[in-house]
């Protein structure tokens, strides 16, 4: 008689959260799962347990279960704790029961142990215990070879036993809106753009500074994502002058719609554990100027062009480069080599090395 497969729950809690990074991460893997469940490729069987008043996703082959009343990481540690009870557990989005061993959980980057400046004080001694005790308990698993070194320097768990499950492109490849760049005003390769917020690891501030150093009116900067321009002030940041437009948050399809139009992506970010953005303006045929953070220069190679997280001057020398490539020479050689970046990175790849992951705590 076949004993029956231990089931995988997924914790999907990350469907009540704003969609950033790690949200996006959570999501593409699930999809992922459920593409593979279908075609039978999985030992254990899937299930995603929500939160009440979690978005709903569409999938074929898993089924959702919404269990509990609670939310956050009360959510967690008790009524997921709970239903999960004589199953493995899987944690995409850098959270799970503390007091669970047969569970993988992700974790994204060592961003709060290396620089808790950049979070709130309550988040940062939140994630501080609970990032110790899920590493002495559960497989850990995360996204680049920079953040498993990082993870293993700052956690108790050894590198060798922490799983590598990238990011993917895939969902890059969306229609792009080919109307966004006349809708704001804009010409194309007339603009640099840029994504993000105004916290200081996103450091917006190194691109104001450098664009200040062009010749005005050379080019503008797009910077989308939720920024006002009154704070700019109030948040250490230099005014932002007339090139620059704040369109605030747009969909996936404005986006690669500026992307396809920008002079080039500028991701200047000071801390990264991955970085999807530079793979997603590759897929957008659009190039990439990058900050030498590690995780940044491991997915983007030689795809991209680099300058150190506060040197603006180097910024714009490379700003003015690209301003400069009249025929168009330097831009087709950083293309193609971003194509092939690209396809080093599926979800379905990294969806199966971690459904390899819970079979092996399945097994134990």
């Amino acid at each position: 008689m076949t004993a029956t497969p231990t089931t995988v729950f997924i914790n999907g809690r990350f469907l009540t959260q704003s969609i950033s990074g790690v949200q996006r991460y959570a999501q593409e893997i699930v999809g992922a799962l459920d593409a593979l469940a279908g075609e039978g490729a999985l030992v254990q069987r899937y299930m995603l347990l929500t939160p009440p008043g979690a978005r709903v996703l569409d999938l074929r082959h898993i089924e959702t279960r919404t269990v509990g009343t609670r939310n956050g990481h009360l959510w967690d540690q008790l009524d997921f704790a709970r239903a999960v009870r004589g199953g493995v557990a899987l944690g995409l989005a850098m959270t799970g029961p503390v007091a669970m061993k047969r569970q993988v959980v992700v974790i994204h980057d060592a961003s709060v142990q290396r620089h808790p400046e950049h979070y709130s004080r309550p988040y940062v001694l939140a994630h501080r215990i609970i990032d110790r005790l899920l590493a002495r308990r559960a497989v850990v698993a995360t996204v680049s070879e920079f953040s498993r070194r990082e993870l293993a320097d700052v956690l108790p768990v050894a590198a060798r036993d922490i799983v590598v499950a990238p990011n993917g492109a895939e969902h890059l490849s969306i229609a792009p809106d080919a109307g966004v760049v006349e809708r704001l005003g804009l010409t194309k390769n007339g603009y640099f753009l840029t994504l993000g917020n105004l916290t200081r690891n996103k450091n917006l501030a190194v691109v104001l500074r450098a664009l200040a150093r062009l010749q005005p009116g050379s080019a503008k900067l797009v910077a989308v994502g939720r920024m006002e321009r009154t704070v700019f002030g109030s948040a250490g940041l230099p005014e932002p002058g007339a090139d620059v437009l704040l369109p605030g948050r747009l969909d996936d399809a404005e986006v690669a719609g500026l992307m396809q139009g920008a002079r080039a992506l500028i991701f200047p970010s000071i801390y990264e554990g991955f970085g999807i953005p530079p793979l997603e303006a590759f897929v957008n045929e659009c190039p990439v100027l990058a900050s030498t953070a590690p995780a940044v220069q491991e997915v983007c190679g030689d795809a991209a062009d680099y300058f150190e997280p506060h040197d603006d001057a180097t910024l714009a020398r490379l700003m003015q480069m690209l301003l400069d490539d009249h025929d168009g020479a330097l831009r087709r050689d950083r293309l193609a080599k971003g194509k092939q970046r690209v396809a080093r990175y599926t979800w379905r790849g990294s969806a199966q090395i971690l459904a390899d992951a819970c079979a092996k705590v399945a097994a134990r």
